[in-house]
């Protein structure tokens, strides 16, 4: 075996500070400072100082973790009407359709939730079976087309 014929090595070990001198970073503090609290170990996420107080992370369990501050409601996918046009008078616009024209991912589950807004132009009479925007239902109709899915908008 020589030096030449070995593998490169690709992801670098993470190092274990305070674990020994043989360790890499053992010694006397070991990277973390001078004394106190940090410096012996990690201070708990719930500690809030020496006064009991019921955490806000306690006080709602559902949103701990890294998306506690994410919405958790269900925001619709949106596609406007000049990606319409690739369709055929008088064809059916659903989530399939929209997926076998390649319009969505395929891979897209079949809960999502699709809405039609209005930009751009459309000059194919449709069908539609998506919830879509008022001003996106005033253009289908005016081309002919009409919506049978939920309308939303001022």
């Amino acid at each position: 075996m020589k030096l030449s014929n070995l593998s490169k090595t690709v992801h670098k070990s993470k190092k274990r500070i305070g674990r020994g001198h043989g360790s890499g970073r053992g010694g006397h503090s070991s990277t973390r400072g001078t004394s106190g609290q940090k410096q012996r170990s990690r201070v708990s996420m719930f500690f809030e100082g020496t006064k009991v107080k019921k955490s806000l992370l306690k006080r709602l369990p559902l949103f701990r973790g890294k998306s506690k501050f994410k919405s958790h409601s269900v925001k619709p996918l949106i596609i406007n009407l000049k990606y319409l046009n690739v369709f055929k008078p008088q064809e059916v616009v659903n989530l399939d359709s929209l997926k076998s024209k390649g319009i969505l991912e395929k891979k897209l589950a079949s809960s999502t939730v699709v809405k039609i807004l209005g930009e751009g132009e459309i000059g194919i009479p449709l069908i539609i079976e998506l919830s879509c925007s008022k001003n996106a239902q005033e253009k289908i109709e005016k081309a002919g087309g009409k919506v049978i899915g939920k309308v939303e908008g001022k």
